[in-house]
């Protein structure tokens, strides 16, 4: 089967693997639909590592799909061949002290798609995963809106963590694909204060489609500023979605006494700061999103719903041998790119 693998630094490579095959009998064999690029396959693109995960070449990347149902294992009774569907990429092992209170995402054992040292990526035509991990699609949701479950699902977690009331303030800062999900599911869970910022133009126009009252970049405007003019008293929660140093110390000033800092993003570096004197003296509660948890089905039913149109998400396609090109275009934040697809 087509696959692409990582072999070095900014170098992907079109290469033919053998098929996946049912080990096990809750096991589904996949027919990959389309897949997402991701802001952490771009890390592993252009770093080789995100943190403590490094990348072995050569390594498939790659964990936001859609697929369709080839085959299953004999203890899979629902997943009848043709069916579509949407992945989790995680797969937990149930068993550990963190399953075992709730928190799959951060299980012990965990094995995510496209993870350097846990399992390999969806950049390939055929995936194998456990039933527990797949998800049936209604007729009115698309493959590619399958696909974008799994973004949405983390910007819907990371609302969820943040107990927001009806009359809460956000702000989100960082307005890409992770960004926008936050901003569309503050927006159905019922929030109107929702305020965005980014450095590229397009994508400020994409967070007021999804939901936003206001969108600046802080390259043309004092956003902190124009924010606390808007709501003098502060933002009840701040969704720090770009992964930079800027945007936590934007974060601090933004945030009201007792309020929340989300960080969502994920940094190429290894440490952040803080002002700990304003952060101290706000007494802010700063809470770290792992992924999502127990939120993909939910993230399917806001699309079958039509509560929810992420569709304006999806700029860029490209077959599977013009992968390369994608990942430079993603990693180039070129031409008014929010989120790239390889189709399958």
């Amino acid at each position: 089967m087509k696959t692409i693998e990582l072999t070095k630094l900014r170098t992907l490579a079109l290469v033919d693997r053998p098929m996946p095959t049912i080990t096990a009998p809750g096991e589904v064999l996949l027919k990959v639909a389309c897949i997402g690029i991701c802001g952490s396959d771009v890390h592993y693109y252009t770093t080789g590592r995100i943190g403590s995960q490094i990348v072995q070449y050569p390594f498939t990347v790659g964990h936001e799909l859609s697929a369709t149902v080839v085959k299953t294992g004999p203890a899979v009774l629902y997943l009848p061949p043709g069916t579509r569907v949407a992945i989790d990429p995680a797969t937990p092992c149930f068993t550990c002290d963190q399953c075992l209170k709730n928190r799959e995402n951060t299980c012990r054992n965990l094995k995510f798609l496209g993870c350097p040292g846990q399992s390999p990526g969806c950049l390939c035509e055929y995936i194998v995963m456990p039933a527990s991990s797949v998800f049936p699609i209604p007729n009115n949701v698309t493959l590619e809106q399958a696909m974008l479950s799994e973004p949405l699902s983390i910007g819907y977690y990371a609302l969820k963590q943040s107990q927001p009331r009806p009359d809460s303030s956000i702000a989100v800062l960082g307005s890409g694909p992770i960004g926008l999900s936050s901003i569309a599911s503050a927006k159905y869970l019922g929030l109107t204060e929702i305020y965005a910022t980014d450095k590229i133009q397009s994508r400020l126009a994409a967070a007021l489609k999804a939901g936003a009252i206001y969108a600046s970049s802080p390259e043309n405007r004092d956003i902190v500023s124009d924010i606390l003019k808007l709501q003098p008293a502060g933002m009840d929660a701040v969704f720090e979605c770009a992964g930079q140093q800027e945007t936590v110390d934007q974060a601090i000033e933004l945030l009201k006494p007792g309020g929340k800092l989300m960080l969502v993003g994920i940094p190429e570096f290894d440490r952040l700061s803080f002002a700990i004197d304003k952060a101290r003296r706000k007494e802010l509660t700063i809470i770290n999103i792992r992924r999502q948890n127990h939120c993909v089905k939910p993230a399917i039913d806001m699309f079958a719903s039509k509560a929810i149109n992420l569709d304006f998400m999806l700029t860029h396609h490209f077959p599977i041998e013009k992968t390369q090109e994608a990942f430079e275009l993603v990693a180039a934040y070129a031409d008014g790119v929010i989120k790239a697809i390889i189709d399958m």
